[in-house]
């Protein structure tokens, strides 16, 4: 085992002191030493939970035959961070969380792991940990979050409750005690937020690539499900060292494409495309940018969730959960390993009812094509990401008038104020991973114009990111970003931009000659954060395009 580097022999006498000063007997020194990676915070709902996940991963590492050591990593609540400076942390704190695992794992040399996760960038820093060390590894999501619930059965989400009816409030179509009672019922506990947003869509593709249990990334936070989840993940990551069955066995060039064909069929979070690409680069695989946009032209969407649907978590556990889209999914599914043993095809055979009206059939599709679809053209020449499944069909294509701004708060001032009118394309630039830095999510704003009634009238285009509750026209990733000279960077007020879904375009209606003068006068502005870890962030991250990793060039 590998943890015998810390516990057998004469000259690891200190080594054994000291785990014997942590309380550890010597009847464990023979075990495997199995690391708990906890998330748990105060600040995170859908991280304040998991102490008790906790006792149950440690009951299921001891019954199954080995000692549980934890250890902490920190998380940011992109909610919270949202609309201020907090939101430039969020997605760098994936890379630090991926390098404090694989710091713990290396210096204690711990045999294996069960990584207790949920939210935004959290799960996916985790998932590139387990690429990276390529050590026995296990995933425990805590679970999503029970909708509100309201007078004559109303069902409230956190977006569409808070961030949408902040604008409404602003319009005048509702009241401070209506604003009042979305404040008080959109998260009524603990777990993800309810909707098919960052954290839910990133828990359902890590059990999609086989590296968590069965309904792990559908079961409710306050479920006894969930709890037997953890318990048993504990158990079975004692398996998977003395079988040594690794990350890189399960996390295949076609477990991937499994999880995008899943992210498509029910029209998850446009993050998932920076997360799949990050987590795949750790674990060697190849997986380009064009790729999703491929499988997403042959992998209709099946279901109406929320933010941009219908339907809820909760909704989407009891209709057959994962294994249930796989069944409706079919042969378009790939038959895939999965770290508790099962594959993906056996896993879609054991679902004997699915409910369609919540996972279509594939002869009934809520949309002919997947969720999220890659743009290009003379503004992205290297690629754009747009939530395709949260677009009405009146915007999908679209000509309008570019409106720039140089930050999200800039363009977010002129949205409240009303500066914003029918026939605009909202430009928000130097918002990019390096520009950001840190590549913002823009919830705020594209809340606010789906709030303020201009969902079918403006569209928005960044080199930031949107949350997984964005929805409306609202195109994303756009690379190079503004900070590396991208063509973003030289788009002027006035300036005529072309938007086609169908077509994957995405064009500045300008001539050549005119931008090849703009780009000669153009200069990179000073950075934004030009101390702390984040200043040092901006010089290795690379592009969108390439999943915002951090390299050492």
């Amino acid at each position: 085992m590998r943890s015998d580097t810390i516990k057998k022999g004469l000259e690891r006498t200190p080594h054994r002191a000291l785990l014997k000063g942590t309380g550890v007997p010597q009847t464990q020194m023979d075990k495997p030493f199995i690391g708990v990676a906890t998330s748990f915070t105060d600040l995170i709902p859908g991280h304040v939970g998991m102490r008790d996940l906790e006792r149950f991963i440690e009951k299921g590492v001891h019954s199954g035959g080995g000692h549980a050591f934890f250890f902490g990593i920190p998380g940011v609540c992109d909610g919270i961070a949202m609309g201020h400076k907090g939101m430039h942390y969020s997605l760098p704190t994936r890379e630090l969380i991926a390098d404090m695992v694989e710091s713990v794992a290396e210096a204690h040399r711990l045999d294996g792991l069960v990584l207790l996760t949920n939210c935004d960038k959290i799960t996916p820093g985790m998932l590139m940990a387990a690429a990276r060390l390529d050590i026995p590894c296990i995933i425990v999501t805590a679970g999503p979050m029970m909708s509100g619930r309201g007078q004559a059965g109303r069902q409230y989400s956190f977006v569409s409750d808070t961030f949408e009816a902040m604008a409404r409030y602003k319009a005048g179509v509702i009241d401070d005690k209506e604003l009042q009672v979305c404040e008080d019922n959109a998260c009524p506990g603990m777990g993800s937020c309810q909707g098919l947003f960052t954290a839910n869509t990133m828990a359902i593709l890590t059990e999609t690539m086989g590296m968590s249990l069965p309904r792990c990334g559908t079961a409710l936070a306050v479920s006894a499900m969930k709890r037997r989840i953890a318990f048993a993940s504990g158990e079975r990551i004692v398996d998977l060292v003395r079988e040594n069955i690794t990350p890189r066995s399960i996390l295949t060039r076609e477990a991937f494409e499994n999880a995008i064909r899943v992210d498509l069929a029910l029209g998850g979070s446009s993050n998932t495309v920076l997360h799949l690409l990050a987590i795949a680069h750790e674990a060697g695989v190849e997986l380009p940018l064009e790729l999703f946009d491929v499988l997403a032209k042959d992998t209709p969407q099946l279901s109406s969730m929320n933010p941009a649907g219908e339907y809820f978590m909760e909704d989407l556990d009891v209709a057959g959960g994962v294994a249930g889209v796989f069944k409706q999914l079919g042969d378009k599914i790939k038959d895939t390993p999965t770290l508790f043993g099962l594959t993906t095809r056996q896993l879609a055979d054991s679902v004997q009812n699915v409910d369609e009206q919540v996972i279509r059939p594939l002869s009934n599709p809520v949309k002919k094509e997947g969720g999220i679809a890659i743009l290009s053209g003379n503004i992205a020449p290297k690629g754009a990401v747009v939530k395709q499944s949260g677009v009405s069909d009146k915007m999908m294509q679209f000509e309008g008038i570019a409106r720039c701004f140089n930050a999200e708060e800039q363009a977010m001032a002129a949205i409240m104020e009303g500066r914003i009118v029918s026939g605009d394309v909202v430009v928000i630039r130097y918002e990019g991973p390096k520009g950001g830095p840190g590549m913002r999510e823009m919830l705020a704003p594209t809340a606010a114009i789906m709030g303020m009634g201009l969902g079918d009238s403006v569209a928005l285009i960044t080199d930031g990111r949107f949350s997984g509750g964005t929805r409306g026209p609202c195109i994303g990733h756009i690379s190079p970003e503004a900070a590396q000279g991208g063509p973003i960077a030289l788009v002027e007020d006035g300036d005529r931009i072309l938007l086609d879904i169908p077509a994957r375009r995405l064009e500045l209606l300008v001539d050549e000659a005119t931008l090849a003068a703009r780009r000669a006068n153009w200069k990179a502005p000073e950075a934004k954060i030009k101390t702390g870890w984040l200043s040092r962030y901006a010089k290795v991250v690379t592009s969108a395009h390439t999943g915002a990793v951090t390299t050492a060039d």
